[in-house]
């Protein structure tokens, strides 16, 4: 089945507003990338196992963005008897889609990338190690692909049971919406589970931090709760608002959890990284120094 995004025409507001909101978020992805090169020096190295995460998961971002973007302008073309936006190709997406249909299946794709690196951020920033090391690791790694593997599963019936009338043509969407929401609750099952071990892991670092770096974990849970909750409503959006304003709702929900998931997330993180250095007695190499002073 085809996402709901392909079953729509768009005026030019809300395709452009589609196309900035993806084209802001891998530029934004991008900015990023260069910040977390630039600064992984700035911390121990202890911590720069982090900033290095970082850089991954900002050029995996980049790309899929960048790629998103370029799948949404060829997947619609201007119709000037209708002054709106209309999917190239509306014969093959009856039959079944076609190359030029859009999906969101590689979004999904990106977050299985970037969600076990982001949660495995945290730990090198917080100092756990040995077994506990492993246990949050291995238990990340557990319900964060699975989160994400079955909330993918998912999206293919998000039009199920659904009829839309798209250039005079009535298209019924055979299926179960029961599908829908099944594997959306198997994968809030496991969301929940990640959000409780990233609680346990800030408070307990709270406690165990002093001045700055214990400051700054309630902020980092708070961001991480909040950014982390858009997800499931981008999921809901077919059966929220299932219409053009829907699409551009859920692009832009998607894209602006990402960037606060990610990017500011992981700037949250380098800053702790550079206070605990600080306590440390960690003093950056002179070339870094320099560089730095600069504006290099």
């Amino acid at each position: 089945m085809l996402s709901f995004e392909n079953y729509f025409t768009y005026t030019p507001f809300e395709y452009y507003m589609v196309s900035h909101v993806l084209t802001l978020g891998f530029a934004v992805m991008a900015a990023a990338l260069l910040y977390f090169v630039l600064t992984i020096r700035t911390v121990a190295p202890r911590y720069r196992t982090s900033s290095v995460l970082s850089v991954v998961v900002m050029i995996s971002a980049f790309l899929v963005l960048f790629f998103q973007q370029q799948s949404w302008v060829n997947s619609f073309g201007w119709d000037p008897e209708l002054a709106a936006f209309v999917p190239i190709g509306i014969t093959s997406f009856i039959e079944g889609g076609g190359p030029e249909a859009f999906t969101n299946g590689y979004r999904y794709l990106n977050w299985l990338i970037d969600v076990p690196m982001l949660l495995f951020q945290i730990l090198f920033i917080v100092e756990i190690t040995g077994d506990q090391f492993r246990s949050y690791r291995n238990q990340f790694w557990f319900s964060g692909a699975l989160m994400i593997i079955t909330g993918y599963i998912g999206q293919f019936y998000e039009t199920a049971g659904s009829t839309y009338t798209l250039a005079g043509q009535t298209i019924t969407i055979g299926g179960n919406l029961g599908w829908f929401y099944f594997w959306g609750f198997v994968s809030t099952v496991f969301f929940f589970h990640v959000l409780w071990l990233m609680y346990r892991i800030t408070m307990e670092a709270k406690d165990k931090f002093e001045g700055r770096p214990s400051e700054l974990m309630t902020p980092i849970w708070w961001i991480v709760f909040i950014s982390w909750m858009l997800y499931p409503g981008g999921y809901l959006m077919p059966v929220i608002l299932n219409n053009a304003a829907g699409v551009v709702g859920r692009q832009l929900t998607y894209t602006v959890a990402d960037v606060t998931s990610k990017v500011i997330y992981g700037i949250m993180l380098t800053i702790v990284a550079q206070a605990r250095s600080d306590q440390l007695g960690y003093e950056m190499e002179p070339e870094t120094q320099a560089g730095m002073a600069s504006g290099d």
